[in-house]
């Protein structure tokens, strides 16, 4: 737990708390963490389980800082000791927090969403936040939905948004600065997340696995940081991407080089964005067979922690 920081006088009023943002894989809640900060801390892509890890970011502001965490997605299909970690984060996380953000799509509640519900804490009543509205045609078949869902007597509140389009979360913020505790900042004022730089390289590196490669074999598939050195402005990267066996490690690789070359140059320039500097990143692929239900190994990658 972070110790409030000294920030000199402040405002009586001021609020600080933790919030947590949960659902379903794929609906939209890195996205919303990222335009919620204002920079890409999570990584995102049309697949499921992306998020492997847990990211705090935060918003400060006059009178309040939120420290969001955007969680992996629950799933309860796969039993790996991958999918296994995601879920224990999950559930850690929502007995540590003030707010509970629950996010689904619009005009989408199926089994996985209830099942979500049904593992957040007995007399937690969460904000319902549903996004991706700006694709919802025609607009009209949104106001039923609404309806519904802001009858449903577990909810605090109902907020309709697009996460990837709207400039003002105004509505958000306020309906969870109404519910987070008078405290003193828990980060400094700057500070928009407590990851480190060779954490989020990592993160970028698969996120372009995850883009770039077919339907399953993301999943089949981490990366390692080896070295991470800082000179000045310049960052040098050494990282390892992990399949599980000589197939993938193939496609990884791809013709010529070609696919990997390409995983990398996007890479790079994520990491260059986030530390607005130089970088030089070379890339490896290893065959570790088994990998995703090893406990030992998931805990040295930092997954579902």
């Amino acid at each position: 737990m972070s110790e409030p920081i000294d920030t000199g006088p402040m405002n009586p009023d001021f609020r600080c708390g933790t919030i947590a943002i949960v659902g379903r894989p794929n609906v939209g809640k890195s996205t919303l963490l990222n335009h919620l900060v204002g920079q890409k801390l999570s990584i995102t892509s049309h697949k499921p389980q992306t998020t492997r890890s847990r990211i705090k970011g935060f918003v400060t502001q006059p009178d309040v800082q939120f420290v969001f965490v955007d969680t992996p997605g629950y799933q309860n299909r796969f039993s790996n000791a991958l999918n296994r970690a995601m879920n224990r984060s999950i559930i850690t996380t929502l007995n540590d927090v003030d707010v509970v953000l629950l996010v689904i799509e619009a005009l989408r509640w199926n089994t996985d969403d209830q099942w979500v519900l049904n593992r957040i804490p007995v007399g937690v009543r969460p904000l319902l936040v549903i996004n991706k509205i700006d694709k919802v045609k025609p607009r009209s078949l949104l106001l039923p939905f609404l309806k519904k869902c802001g009858e449903e007597p577990r909810f605090a509140a109902v907020i309709p948004l697009s996460a990837g389009h709207d400039d003002n979360f105004g509505g958000l913020l306020s309906e969870i600065r109404s519910r987070l505790p008078v405290a003193p900042p828990l980060y400094g004022v700057d500070e928009v997340t407590d990851s480190s730089e060779r954490f989020l390289a990592a993160e970028f590196i698969r996120e372009q696995l995850f883009r770039l490669l077919g339907e399953e074999l993301p999943y089949a598939t981490t990366v390692m940081i080896d070295q991470y050195q800082e000179e000045g402005n310049l960052r040098r990267i050494y990282a390892t991407i992990l399949v599980e066996n000589d197939n993938q490690k193939a496609i990884v690789i791809g013709h010529n080089g070609e696919k990997l070359k390409q995983i990398g140059t996007r890479a790079r320039q994520d990491i260059e964005r986030l530390i607005e500097g130089k970088v030089f990143l070379e890339l490896w692929v290893k065959v570790k067979g088994g990998w995703s239900d090893d406990e030992r190994a998931l805990k040295q990658l930092g997954h579902g922690l």
